[in-house]
């Protein structure tokens, strides 16, 4: 599969109100929420997930999504995906006005037996009447594919199985597929193998996103690997907040700052601000009470034209 140019717009799709925060221990109250949703848009964000609608006992960080979404000021142009786990989610989401979802499964078993106490298989069953009343609501549709490099249960995952997964879910009606490294553990080479693939089985590359965790340092290197395969659509994190119980110790997702600088270093339209990805950033890092630990958080932006920093507290 030859290189192509890096020509085409990238979609930085910001999952740090949701995938961010869900693990997180302190609580934030909604009104931090929604100023840190607020930061997002204006630093020029145009899909932000922003909650999830699982069941409240399970992840208490989120059990306000009902209020959120209610309240969220919708920013003309902005998505605002949530997370469903099924018809009883699906059916607060609407009530609480949202207009795009995701549905989760993953590559293995193993995963989403522990994770969602189903196969994949009854995931799949679980989730086809949601994306179904989903697509009669006219709302956007995404559905993630976990563990898509490597499982913390059962270990390697074959690209041809990622991609297997990745079909039967836009079966259902999706508009967009995301391959996910779950526990930090993807490199280049898998990149390209599940585009290649993807493409194989007749996926658009439209329809196809990934969501890295830099658990182990690797997740630019993922981002490089899969824009020069015809990707364009990358899942990041403000602070980088976030990442997988089921890696401990480990770092968190792909932070946004440090996507973004890179994307405006090579000279990619996105669209995103990064002096204000920082301050929502660091907003939210102070929320929490930890420090901003990314790469682009600590040291800034840079101007090519003075040599200096830019962007930092």
């Amino acid at each position: 599969m030859a290189d192509r140019p890096p020509s085409e717009r990238v979609r930085v799709y910001e999952v740090g109100p949701r995938d961010g925060l869900q693990n997180e221990p302190t609580p934030i109250s909604l009104a931090t929420k929604l100023r840190y949703l607020e930061l997002l848009a204006d630093a020029g964000l145009t899909e932000i997930e922003a909650t999830s609608f699982v069941a409240p006992a399970a992840i208490p960080q989120l059990a306000d999504a009902d209020e959120l979404m209610a309240t969220l000021p919708r920013r003309p142009g902005v998505r605002y995906p949530v997370l469903v786990p099924n018809l009883q989610g699906l059916a607060r989401a609407e009530a609480a006005g949202a207009e795009a979802i995701a549905v989760f499964t993953a590559a293995t078993d193993a995963f989403t037996t522990r994770n969602i106490r189903m196969t994949v298989d009854e995931s799949l069953t679980t989730f086809a009447p949601v994306l179904a009343r989903a697509g009669e609501l006219g709302w956007w549709r995404r559905g993630y594919v976990s563990t898509a490099f490597g499982c913390p249960y059962s270990g390697a995952v074959s690209a041809e199985r990622a991609v297997d997964v990745a079909m039967r879910l836009l079966g259902l009606g999706l508009e967009e597929v995301c391959f996910g490294d779950t526990i930090g553990v993807g490199v280049p080479p898998q990149v390209r193998a599940i585009v290649a693939g993807a493409e194989d089985a007749g996926i658009p590359l439209d329809k196809v996103a990934f969501h890295f965790h830099d658990t182990r340092g690797t997740a630019l290197a993922n981002v490089a690997a899969a824009m020069s395969v015809g990707i364009r659509c990358f899942d990041s994190s403000t602070g980088g907040a976030g990442g997988c119980p089921y890696a401990p110790g480990a770092a968190g997702n792909l932070a946004t700052e440090d996507l973004v600088y890179l994307l405006d270093a090579i000279g990619l339209e996105h669209g995103v601000d990064l002096d204000g990805v920082l301050r929502a950033a660091r907003f939210i890092a102070d929320a929490l009470g930890k420090p901003l630990t990314t790469k682009v958080g600590q040291a800034g932006g840079w101007d090519a034209a003075t040599g200096q920093p830019t962007g930092r507290a």
